[in-house]
């Protein structure tokens, strides 16, 4: 990786070097385990990347160093029935938490992109569960 994809500092004990991809996955995490958000999305450009081998898991997180604060773009899918304008904020807020919390970087910005709402697919009535099946033999 070229020396612009880090944030570092140097101190009297040594020098200190924080990855994108680290808070990229800080923040892919974060936004994750948010209620209301169903997963991440990435754009082709991601999606060919992670086809030839790049790391997956900050998939549809962009991070930008500048200075000692940090700016996150998050791009991510809804579920259906949340309020998509509280899952933004509660994500915003948990991504800025962590980030701040784990690697002592003053996050700048939390930009979340929502590019869509998932559905849980309808439950079958004609099938019946594995379990109830099993009862019956």
């Amino acid at each position: 990786m070229a020396e612009s994809n880090y944030w570092s500092t140097a101190g009297d004990q040594g020098m200190i070097k924080i990855s994108e991809d680290v808070v990229a996955s800080i923040a892919a995490i974060a936004a994750a385990e948010t209620e209301g958000v169903s997963g991440l999305y990435s754009n082709l450009t991601s999606d060919i990347a992670s086809f030839l081998g790049k790391k997956n898991l900050s998939k549809g997180v962009k991070v930008q160093f500048e200075g000692d604060t940090v700016a996150v773009e998050i791009s991510l899918l809804a579920k259906y029935g949340y309020g998509i304008r509280e899952i933004a904020q509660n994500v915003q807020t948990q991504v800025k938490a962590s980030i701040e919390s784990m690697t002592g970087l003053t996050a700048s910005a939390i930009n979340v992109q929502v590019g869509g709402v998932t559905f849980n697919p309808p439950v079958s009535e004609e099938e019946p569960a594995p379990e109830t099946a099993a009862e019956e033999l």
